[in-house]
């Protein structure tokens, strides 16, 4: 069974209106405001499971918390912004672990003493 790429654009806008309860109109606003972004195939806006999701977190934030559209804008710039730092984070905690061990590997070799 193949594993499914949740950033693969498989819904119609239709489809997308019915799974996110919004409709169809305040999508395509949302697209115009640079909110969403969908894939193009010919004149057919495609979305992925990620922009089902991002605009689940939209609704959320303006009809939950609210929010207006531009504070929307200034929360997902955010988001994403830390989502990038964390993954940068990740790395170098990797790379830092990484350099620690082949330091020990060295110590080891040569008596506890640095080379």
């Amino acid at each position: 069974m193949n594993a499914h790429n949740s950033d693969e654009p498989v819904y119609m806008i239709g489809v997308v209106a019915e799974l996110t309860h919004m409709h169809a109109q305040t999508i395509r606003l949302y697209e115009r405001l640079g909110l969403i972004t969908p894939h193009r195939r010919n004149k057919n806006r495609l979305y992925s499971e990620n922009d089902l999701e991002r605009l689940r977190r939209i609704r959320r934030l303006t009809q939950d918390m609210g929010v207006n559209l531009a504070g929307v804008q200034v929360i997902l710039d955010l988001l994403e912004r830390l989502d990038t730092l964390q993954s940068e984070r990740d790395m170098l905690h990797e790379r830092s672990r990484l350099i620690e061990e082949r330091v020990r590997e060295l110590l080891a070799q040569n008596g506890g003493k640095f080379p």
